[in-house]
């Protein structure tokens, strides 16, 4: 049977089987057929037509395409029929290719899901009856594991027991041979086997065995107060030989560094008892609670002092809390100086001892430990302890806080400078930083800064320097009170630089901005009672006050210590989001500083007051430069036909005017704010003469040159002790002379390239060939238009 067109699969009823008797027949039916399979190949139609049932038209349609009425077309029957025979042969090669191929996937794939499930079921069995296997062998060993488990319990626990039993036969095999070793006098190996019992504490701290800890605690505890009460003894009654402690300086110690005949048998005992002693150093750090300070002190974790040197440390303890606690005429509280100088002079009495006698045992033993500032940091605690007990008592005494903090700061200079105590170990500002005395201590920093501002204010020497006969030193012109201020503001630094946390520093140079901002304040409410006379005295001393200032603190702000603050300020910003992205990329970036609001402030009002000064000033001088102006500049007689050229009559009240008040304010102002003084009041006279005065006249030649006279020979060099070519401050007025003043023939050519070339580069080349760089051409040609002795040409 021939296979079906797709029209004939999907809509058309099933073909009949062809009969082997009609050939003629079966031939145009399979001619029929091979067309309809290229129409069906060829035609986007036919799914359409066949769906529609419709495939006689569709032939018909293919056939009247092809052939049409045109016999002639019939040639190409031959071609058509050919060419389907073709793609039918193809058509039915693919069919049975895919239907030879699919079943024997289908096949495949059968047979490995036959094996897999054979495979499956295989290991179904197996399972069910390893299953049963395994619960009946644990039916069985049941009893087994119960009988088992009970004996490995009673094993564990017997050995749980053993390795008790072992612990207390290790702890009193330890005890027996510290007691065989003390009883022949053997205390280094007592010392020694004392150290490993502590070491054995200390491992046993994790084990909750509790009596068993409780017997090793009290079995150190028993052996240490015996072998400490002994070396004590011993090494005190060495001490006591050399005269220990110094009470007295050094240099009229007679002992305790002189070598008497039994000197080094001394020495060579006192260095045995010490280090016996520092091999107690763990059972006494496991069994004494060092005395600490409360948690609001924020003192920074460190080991205690080691045992030796707290024993030498114990008569000295005793003469502190003798004098300066309870009822004793030397417990004065407003009298800190006295127990804090005692500290410094028993740290000064016993240095050269602890570094030439005690340091060189430690040096051997190996620790690498620091005997002065071992003594430093046990005498420290008393001085800490003894602030800690007498700050509440005088917190709201302002005079007695406040010398109590003084005297703080002077001790911790000396204790810092002289005896190198590191700042990093406990000391007395963090006593000072506790939150109720650093508050207290803002306070009346705050309240004396005030009243010191007040008073340097109020001084009848205020605006007087302190240095103004001596020119060397006197350069900035500064005040008394700007001067003292800004002292004020470098102790406030030196008391606060040390304190041990940045948040704290920072809180002080707040207190240190609000200051410079008060001052400020001040100095402009006194500036503008001198408004009237901005030239006066006060004012410029109040001008030079400013600009002390903020030069002061510009310099600070490239001071290491304020760049650490700046770091940290950053970083407190960045937490608490209080400034922009771009104000913190300029903290970071060093761009901006600490100081910047300040400085910003201060310069805006020396620019104020500067403006005012060249106001008034400027003013004299229009006021001066009247008669100057009126000045008949069309009739003035030329060069030729004068003997020798003379000031302007009517410049002199402007000339005498400038050189008057420069002279007044040199001499007033420092020399940076009178250079900004004489700069900014020559610009705008620049611009006055050539606006007020040039361009509003005409120029003969005479009056051209008389011009160029004054300027040039008169006015410009008014200036000349100020800077070496003072007419390029007068570019206006330069340029303008010399525009008035090209010769005839210069200026009608110029005018001609202008007229030209105007706005072209020839234009502005020709400018600056006369020397013209300032002024536009529209300018020149105005001035060339001033001009009045150009020749007749008739026009």
């Amino acid at each position: 049977m021939e296979p079906r067109t797709r029209a004939e699969a999907g809509c058309s009823p099933p073909a009949a089987p062809r009969c082997p008797q009609s050939g003629d027949g079966s031939k145009d039916v399979g001619e029929k057929s091979d067309i309809n399979i290229i129409a069906l190949v060829g035609n986007e139609q036919v799914n359409e037509d066949t769906d529609n049932g419709d495939l006689p038209a569709y032939v018909s349609a293919f056939i009247e395409k092809e052939v049409g009425n045109d016999l002639k077309s019939l040639k190409k029957l031959d071609k058509l029929i050919e060419q389907m025979t073709e793609n039918k042969m193809q058509l039915e090669e693919q069919v049975l290719t895919i239907s030879s191929e699919i079943p024997k996937r289908i096949q495949s794939a059968l047979k490995n899901a036959e094996e897999s499930k054979q495979f499956l079921n295989q290991f179904l069995e197996q399972e069910t009856h390893l299953f049963s296997s395994i619960n009946s062998h644990l039916l069985t060993a049941q009893p087994w594991m119960e009988d088992l488990g009970a004996m490995i319990n009673q094993i564990e626990e017997i050995e749980r027991h053993l390795a008790y039993l072992k612990w207390i036969s290790q702890i009193e095999e330890l005890s027996d041979n510290i007691q065989q070793y003390l009883m022949t006098n053997n205390v280094p190996e007592a010392a020694s086997t004392l150290v490993y019992m502590a070491e054995l504490d200390i491992k046993l701290q994790e084990s909750s065995c509790t009596h068993l800890l409780a017997f090793m605690r009290a079995t150190v505890k028993f052996w240490h107060k015996i072998l400490k009460d002994k070396l004590t003894s011993d090494f005190e009654e060495i001490l006591a030989q050399l005269h220990w402690p110094f009470i007295t300086p050094p240099q009229s110690q007679t002992v305790g560094l002189s070598r008497p005949a039994s000197g080094p048998e001394i020495y060579s005992n006192l260095e045995t008892l010490f280090c016996q002693l520092l091999k107690l150093q763990t059972s006494d750090e496991l069994l004494t609670e060092p005395k600490q300070l409360p948690e609001k002190y924020c003192l920074p974790a460190s080991p205690s002092v080691i045992l030796p040197i707290q024993i030498m440390l114990t008569p000295l303890q005793k003469r502190f809390r003798y004098h300066f606690r309870g009822n004793r005429q030397t417990n004065v509280i407003s009298k800190p100086e006295w127990y804090l100088a005692q500290v410094l002079m028993w740290i000064g009495n016993h240095t050269q001892f602890l570094d030439e006698k005690i340091q060189p045992i430690l040096d051997k033993v190996g620790p690498s430990v620091n005997a002065r500032l071992e003594f430093s940091r046990g005498l420290m605690m008393l001085v800490l302890e003894k602030l800690a007990a007498d700050i509440p008592c005088l917190l709201y005494d302002d005079n007695l806080f406040c010398h109590l903090v003084d005297e703080v700061l002077l001790f911790e200079r000396e204790l810092h400078s002289v005896y190198g105590y590191p700042g990093t170990f406990a000391n007395c500002m963090h006593i000072l930083s506790e939150e109720t005395c650093f508050q207290r201590w803002l306070t009346v920093e705050r309240k004396f800064a005030l009243q010191k501002m007040d008073s340097m204010l109020s001084s009848e020497a205020a605006w007087i320097s302190q240095y103004k006969d001596i020119t060397d030193v006197d350069e900035m012109k500064v005040p008394d009170c700007a001067e003292t201020f800004m002292t004020l503001l470098l102790v406030i630094t030196d008391r606060y630089k040390n304190l041990p946390t940045a948040s704290r520093k920072l809180q002080f140079l707040e207190l240190q901005k609000d200051l410079v901002d008060d001052f400020r304040i001040r100095l402009t409410q006194v500036m503008k009672e001198e408004t009237r006379a901005s030239l006066g005295f006060r004012y410029c001393a109040i001008l030079n006050a400013v600009n002390y200032i903020s030069t002061v603190l510009a310099d600070w702000a490239d001071n290491v210590f304020f760049l650490q603050l700046q770091q940290a300020a950053l970083e407190v910003f960045a937490e608490n989001n209080t400034l922009s992205k771009l104000q913190l990329g300029q903290l970071a970036s060093m761009e901006s500083s600490v100081f910047d609001d300040m400085i910003n402030l201060l310069e805006r009002l020396k620019h104020d007051m500067l403006t005012r000064q060249v106001d008034h000033v400027f003013r004299e001088v229009k006021e001066a430069a009247k008669l100057y102006k009126k000045e008949r500049w069309l009739s003035l007689p030329s060069q030729a036909e004068q003997a020798v050229m003379s000031l302007s009559t009517s410049a002199c009240p402007l000339l005498l005017t400038l050189r008057d008040r420069s002279l007044q304010l040199e001499q007033q102002l420092c020399f940076s704010l009178f250079k900004i003084f004489w700069q900014m009041l020559v610009e705008k006279l620049d611009v006055y003469i050539y606006q007020e005065i040039i361009l509003a006249n005409h120029f003969n030649e005479g009056g051209a040159a008389q011009l160029q006279f004054d300027m040039t020979r008169n006015l410009f060099p008014l200036f000349s002790h100020y800077c070496k070519r003072p007419e390029n401050y007068f570019k206006h007025v330069k340029e303008a002379c010399i525009v008035l003043n090209l010769n005839v023939g210069s200026a009608l050519l110029l005018k001609d390239v202008l007229q030209s070339a105007s706005g072209q580069p020839s234009a502005t080349a020709a400018l600056n060939e006369v020397g013209i760089y300032k002024l536009a051409q529209q300018d020149v040609e105005i001035l060339l238009n001033l001009r009045t002795n150009w020749p007749n040409t008739g026009k």
